[in-house]
């Protein structure tokens, strides 16, 4: 399994993963042996770490992170089967050749399906009803990129002007929200890509501390102090992953299993973010959501 952040940033993904293979019977230490490197948030260790997993010889690849984390996995091995549990748009990014039928060594889970990210600005709006304004965090890269476009597509459309900010370092955080505050964004949508995703507590408490109020792709964000998340289930998307390394195991090729998208997505709500930045949560949002934080 290879990691694109660190053992307490990856835990519950890492624990619903053993989870899943546990229900299929698979015991670690015993009829299953999990090797797994962890990238601590550096991209660039990735080909390296990738490289060192393709030595161990293992049986079935693991990849917990996005595209770019993925696509030097894919680079290091021709021969392993690749699982990915965390990608955008596969086809669009050279994984495979089509969700039905791979092709290759690669297959997975996708994490995108259409109109997801203007569904976020739409709740985001619900949320701050006067937000005309909002500023979009992200880092470069091609999937990061795209999510963006949606984005300002769903704001033309609602209303809204947008202020993309591009962080490659932890340095210019601050930096980006003084921007915001130059700017008076009324609220914030934090992308997530293997880089702000292990930066996570540190964006959200930020967010926090500006009164922004803040919108998010999964749970562990929330978990951490974004104000509000919605996307694909992450645990059920990890627990449907051990599903992919069974039947690998078990002699399917990855080019014959279908790529996976997402079945399952969950509203969650920080309720104690929302204290903070003193924001009324509107009745409607609360009565849709999946999991509230108190």
């Amino acid at each position: 399994m290879l990691v694109t952040g660190s053992v307490s940033t990856n835990k519950s993904r890492d624990d619903a993963f053993r989870q899943g293979l546990r229900e299929l019977g698979y015991i670690e230490g015993k009829n299953i042996v999990i090797e797994s490197r962890y990238a601590e948030g550096e991209r660039d260790r990735i080909p390296e770490l990738a490289a060192e997993l393709v030595r161990v010889k293992v049986d079935v690849l693991v990849v917990a992170g996005g595209t770019s984390t993925t696509l030097p996995v894919k680079k290091a091995t021709s021969s392993i089967p690749i699982v990915f549990t965390n990608v955008s748009d596969p086809v669009g990014a050279g994984l495979v050749a089509s969700l039905a039928r791979p092709g290759g060594n690669v297959t997975g889970l996708s994490t995108v399906s259409q109109d997801l990210s203007g569904k976020r600005l739409e709740l985001l709006k619900e949320v701050v009803p006067k937000a005309l304004r909002v500023a979009v965090l992200w880092n470069p890269g091609p999937a990061d990129e795209n999510e963006v476009k949606q984005i300002a597509v769903a704001a033309r459309a609602l209303g809204v002007k947008l202020q993309s900010l591009q962080v490659r370092d932890p340095n210019e955080f601050r930096g980006s929200y003084a921007a915001m505050k130059r700017e008076t964004a009324n609220a914030l949508v934090l992308i997530q890509g293997s880089f702000t995703l292990f930066h996570r507590q540190q964006l959200a408490e930020l967010a926090a501390k500006n009164r922004l109020p803040s919108m998010c792709e999964s749970s562990s964000w929330t978990d951490d102090g974004c104000l509000l998340s919605y996307g694909p289930d992450s645990s059920y998307q990890y627990r449907r992953a051990a599903t992919y390394v069974d039947k690998i195991l078990k002699g399917a090729k990855p080019a014959d299993l279908p790529v996976e998208q997402p079945m399952k997505f969950e509203l969650v709500i920080n309720l104690k973010t929302a204290k903070q930045i003193d924001l009324t949560m509107p009745q409607r949002v609360l009565t849709r959501e999946d999991k509230v934080i108190r």
